[in-house]
């Protein structure tokens, strides 16, 4: 589906209900209700075998005999007739179709699907509300009630939820740019959703409600473009493995543990709520005023002691942070509540507060500098209706500018008393809730968007552990044990691939039996570990397959021997490869860490981290999901602190956090590197004086077939093929290569270096130096959809970046614009031959069917090197520019 397709979807100009009818209980009936009443100013055509009217409007008798070829048909009937229609559809012309039938079987989905690409026709469904375009004033739905016009996005696989959103955003007056249920996802899907409600220009915010993520890769590029520019907040159903399964019977496909899809909203800048009442919050503060906070500290003003307190220990408890009052604002607060002379932060007024009072304290928290978020807390008071205290929010806030005011949620505590004030709050745009734990809740929401926002765009450190990693040497090594048709690795043999990613493993030795096991022992020297070697048992310790601090040669051959007959009790079928023999390691004082990669359906693997036991599920660790760079490795550990997997022991020594990032790294390299790795345990991993010493690894082989529609990692990583040394015109030796995020200072130092003239070619006017934010926009791209090639040379130790050249394609990849740019100081070098054609080259690779830009008519030295490389050169005499044009493929 391209995004082309998807704008004309949504911008019908005629619509066909194939299956309309008179019966009320029928949907066709519903749809074409819902359609004449929505004010949709097109042709609207009913198709009925059985009525020559329906509403009144006439009817036909099939579809070959409608008078025009509609832009979208809305089908109404049952689900064994959707092939004939479709085809017939297909026919007549129809590119565009909404599928609300249910309870199609998998073979009867993919007859379907292979129908419609085979008539060309686009589906949204089955299994669908349908579609609803409030601002053309489309009801292409089922639904029993309208949507409003306004600036929210939602898209649903359940139609049951649609339902529910449309009563509550009805209650709330809060309307919709697009309101699209989707059902079974057959073609239409999330990601093109998202590339196109991305782009559009009335839609603020973009609401998701999920069963399941086919094309992992597809949705996290696609969302994590669109979260760069406007919140987009989503539920994932099927948290618990009973409500997966639910979820996987309703829309299909795999599902994978709920905490891989914690970690791909977070890695792609969105934010997660857990259920409905959450998503209703988060609208109501992230989507109505999608703005970041400046910071994450709080204020809470109340007249009543009981609420604050509340309200300050939801905050807490959820990580958040309260502000702390300067003495200015405390002193100007003591004069006004005669009651308090320690005023402090949930300020309380008390509750015999009269307005004036209310209003006073008010005002000085508004223009208080320390007061960047500010929650207003009223429990009903006899000495005025809430509806007054209400109105002198408002009326304070007009006072002050937008952009100088602090962010500002209201909570009016109980019902009837309270419905005025609030209702007085949602016709300002002012956020307002029941209580203060849904108050706090929402206001954490905007916390935690800040958060997954900072982690799109923070420059990570460099890392210098490239010297330790060999893969070619590592997949040798793969290689040899595949063609040994090994799957299980343990440990003496994991390690001879691990020490090609500087992963040290602790001596192993080993034995086939019993004697041997006593032998290798005396060679190790006592005390020695022992532990049985066996693919068919994953947690051998807890069935009694390792035993630590064995002291004699005859304990090690008796507990051998022990071990062997326990094993043959408990799994008689399990296969005995033999024992290993490590001598111990001294575990005083050192943390004890453990790393794991596994395959998950769909997103294929995620790095677990957490402490070393008998059991790493995804409950006991926090997930991330590969390539990381050492930020990335940095929020993993913090986010396995939060989630309470990984303590901070009392300890001689805490673990060093700057190097097991860098270990961190190394193993998401290994799973990049080595697509015949399908998991790996690292547990026990020692961690003390600044090194980590794994004492016991496994590693699962199986050898990567690629699938055509398959990516084997969800997110691309660095593209690492594409870096080539380069000999510019003076004879010197120079790099060329995709940026990358580590980039940045030097990226800022490029652009510094640019004189006026440059700047003015590249950009078409005269613009200020880029901040951060729009550095880590350039160098932290997302290398399926966009590159940036740079060519990099070694000036004083450091590396300078000479030339930089930019595609970015569409997300249909039909079409790409390019830019380039060249230091002054580097003009007359073959930079822009060299950075031109490694753009085309990679638009070709891509399947880019062309490749254009623009630029002054003044810049002839682009201008002739575009004509060079076989660009179809044109001036637009409107604009006052030069259109540049490459046909590819």
């Amino acid at each position: 589906m391209s995004v082309k397709r998807i704008s004309q979807f949504f911008n019908p100009k005629s619509v066909a209900v194939i299956g309309a009818s008179n019966s009320p209980n029928r949907a066709g009936f519903v749809v074409m209700r819902n359609l004449l009443q929505g004010g949709f100013k097109g042709p609207i055509m009913p198709v009925s075998l059985n009525h020559s009217a329906v509403h009144g409007v006439l009817a036909y008798p099939s579809i070959a005999a409608l008078p025009k070829v509609p832009d979208l048909a809305v089908i109404c009937t049952n689900k064994n007739t959707l092939i004939n229609i479709i085809n017939e559809l297909g026919e007549l012309g129809c590119k565009h179709a909404v599928v609300i039938a249910a309870g199609l079987n998998a073979d009867q989905k993919l007859a379907l699907k292979e129908a419609a690409a085979e008539a060309n026709v686009s589906l949204l469904g089955p299994n669908c509300l349908g579609l609803l375009i409030p601002h053309i004033g489309l009801n292409a739905s089922f639904s029993h009630t309208v949507a409003s016009p306004g600036k929210l996005a939602f898209v649903s696989q359940s139609a049951a939820v649609c339902s529910t959103i449309l009563d509550w955003a009805k209650n709330k007056e809060i309307g919709f740019s697009y309101f699209v249920s989707v059902g079974d996802c057959l073609d239409i899907d999330f990601d093109e959703l998202l590339d196109f409600l991305g782009r559009d220009a009335k839609t603020k915010a973009i609401l998701l409600y999920i069963d399941n993520i086919e094309d992992i890769r597809s949705f996290i590029s696609a969302a994590r473009a669109a979260a760069f520019s406007k919140p987009v907040i989503a539920i994932k159903t099927g948290k618990t493995s009973a409500g997966a399964l639910a979820a996987e019977i309703h829309t299909g496909g795999k599902q994978s543990s709920d905490a891989v899809y914690d970690a791909l909203f977070q890695r792609a800048g969105m934010l997660r709520v857990n259920d409905l009442r959450e998503l209703f919050a988060a609208t109501q503060t992230l989507a109505m005023h999608p703005k970041l906070l400046k910071v994450e500290q709080l204020t809470i003003l109340t007249n009543g002691g009981g609420p604050g307190v509340m309200a300050v220990d939801t905050l807490l408890q959820s990580s958040g942070k309260l502000a702390e009052l300067s003495d200015e604002t405390r002193a100007a607060l003591n004069k006004v509540i005669p009651q308090s002379e320690m005023t402090s932060n949930p300020v309380d007024i008390f509750g015999d507060s009269a307005p004036r009072r209310y209003q006073q304290a008010l005002e000085i928290l508004l223009q208080a500098k320390e007061v960047k978020n500010l929650l207003i807390i009223h429990t009903p008071s006899a000495l005025a209706p809430s509806e007054d205290y209400a109105e002198i929010i408002v009326e304070t806030l007009e006072k002050i500018p937008k952009m100088a005011r602090p962010y500002v949620m209201t909570n009016f505590m109980g019902e009837d008393a309270a419905y005025a004030a609030r209702k007085v709050c949602a016709n300002n745009a002012i956020p307002t809730y029941r209580t203060p734990e849904g108050a706090v809740g929402a206001f954490m929401h905007l916390v935690s968007y800040r958060r997954n926002q900072k982690h799109l765009t923070q420059t990570p450190e460099s890392n210098t552990d490239d010297a330790k990693i060999n893969k070619d040497a590592a997949r040798t090594v793969v290689n040899e044990f595949l063609a040994e048709e090994q799957s299980y690795l343990s440990t003496h043999e994991a390690s001879q691939i691990l020490t090609h990613y500087g992963i040290d493993c602790i001596q192993t030795e080993v034995a086939y039996t019993p004697t041997e096991a006593k032998e290798q022992a005396i060679e190790l020297g006592f005390p020695v570990a022992l532990k049985l070697i066996s693919p068919s048992i994953p947690s051998k310790s807890e069935v009694g397959g390792v035993v630590l601090n064995l002291n004699d040669a005859q304990e090690v051959e008796q507990t051998a021997f022990a071990m062997l007959l326990r094993i043959k009790n408990t799994y008689p079928d399990a296969h005995i490869e033999g024992f290993s023999l490590q001598k111990m390691a001294p575990r005083a004082g050192a943390n004890e860490l453990r790393i794991a990669i596994k395959t998950e359906p769909n997103f294929g693997p995620v790095i677990l981290l957490g402490e070393a036991g008998t059991g790493l599920e995804f409950a006991q660790a926090a997930v991330a999901l590969p390539p990381l760079n050492m930020n990335l490795a940095k929020y993993l550990i913090a986010a396995a602190h939060d989630k309470g997997v990984l303590k901070d022991r009392v300890l001689p020594e805490k673990v060093d956090k700057y190097r097991l990032c860098a270990l961190l790294t190394r193993i998401s390299q290994l799973v990049i590197d080595q697509p015949d790795i399908t998991s790996v345990e690292l547990n026990p991993i020692l961690a003390s004086n600044g090194q980590f010493l794994v004492l016991d690894a496994t590693i699962g082989l199986s050898r990567y077939k690629a699938k055509a529609n398959r990516k084997r990692l969800c997110i691309r990583p660095y593209p690492i093929e594409l870096v080539k040394e380069v000999t510019l015109k003076n004879n010197t030796q120079a790099q060329l290569r995709p940026i990358k995020p580590e980039d940045e200072q030097a990226h800022l130092e490029f652009d510094q270096s640019l004189s006026k003239e440059d700047r003015y070619k590249r950009f078409f006017g005269e613009l200020p130096q880029f901040n951060h934010d729009q550095l880590a926009k350039m160098t932290q791209i997302d290398y399926d959809r966009e590159m940036a090639f740079i060519v990099s040379q070694e000036q004083n130790g450091s590396a300078c970046t000479l030339g930089v050249s930019r595609v970015l394609m569409d997300p249909d990849k039909l079409d790409a614009e390019f830019a380039i740019v060249v230091r002054s100081d580097c003009q007359g070098l073959g930079l822009g031959t060299i950075l031109m054609n490694a753009a085309i080259e990679h638009c070709k690779n891509q399947g880019v069917k062309q490749i254009a830009g623009i630029t002054l008519p003044e810049n002839t030295g682009m201008i002739e090197l575009a004509r060079k490389l076989g660009f179809k050169i044109t001036r637009d005499f409107e604009e006052g520019s030069i259109n540049m044009v490459l046909k590819l493929n």
